[in-house]
């Protein structure tokens, strides 16, 4: 049987500094800081809720983050 392979480390990065962020400014900053994946949404946009290791969710409401969370 395969090892199961460790998950990468997660960025120590608190979401809350996201907020109230300009939207691009904040993508940047998040890959900057080690996200592999950053994920910009709409209020109420349908989403999967599995967790990816390594992703911030930005939820974006007239061009600034309202909300931020991970996975």
């Amino acid at each position: 049987m395969a090892p199961i392979p460790t998950p990468p480390a997660e960025p120590q990065d608190s979401p809350d500094g996201y907020v109230g962020l300009e939207v691009a400014h904040a993508e940047r900053l998040a890959r900057e800081r080690g996200w592999s994946t950053v994920r910009s949404l709409e209020p109420g946009t349908i989403i999967t809720m599995e967790y990816r290791v390594g992703r911030l969710n930005l939820e974006v409401r007239d061009g600034r983050v309202v909300r931020a969370w991970k996975g």
